[in-house]
């Protein structure tokens, strides 16, 4: 990408724009190399923003109802009389064979996805330990700077070992 294209996808996010977020989460994590670079570049875009959001983050084990209280938790929120947009970054396990997402997270939260106060974004662990993916804290970055004032991640949900989490929430 061009530094006129990154300049260009950094403003549409930066005007909330859903398409752009998501391209530019597609971006962060690419393993290819010249998407690494241009990632780089678009994130030295972001050090200077100076809208501020909340991160929290939410571990468990698999199967106990991380997404369906985050999607409670994410609508709650919402529901307040204050101007509250909400983004959820699920990490979800990888496929051995794509390296993709193999659970979509989002599926289960199908209240929350429909809103437009709401970007669900699931996103595969790429093989890192910890319970988070290889541009989580990247993604929240972009998600803060697309005006989203609450953000949640879901981590994969291996239970104790999801520490990782930790050094990106509030």
């Amino acid at each position: 990408m061009s530094s006129e294209e990154i300049a260009e996808l950094y403003s549409r996010i930066k005007r909330g724009d859903r398409f752009a977020l998501s391209k530019a989460i597609t971006l962060v994590e690419s393993r290819n190399a010249t998407d690494q670079l241009a990632a780089l570049k678009l994130m030295s875009l972001t050090r200077n923003e100076k809208r501020r959001s909340h991160t929290l983050a939410i571990s468990g084990a698999p199967g106990v109802g991380k997404s369906s209280f985050i999607e409670e938790l994410g609508l709650a929120f919402i529901n307040q009389k204050e101007e509250v947009k909400v983004a959820v970054l699920a990490v979800d396990p990888s496929s051995v064979e794509s390296h993709g997402s193999i659970l979509g997270d989002k599926t289960r939260m199908p209240q929350l996805s429909k809103s437009t106060d709401a970007y669900v974004r699931p996103s595969p662990n790429a093989g890192v330990m910890g319970g988070v993916g290889l541009a989580t804290y990247e993604s929240s970055e972009l998600c803060r700077v697309a005006g989203y004032n609450l953000i949640l991640i879901e981590t994969v949900g291996a239970g104790q070992s999801d520490i990782q989490a930790k050094y990106f929430a509030d």
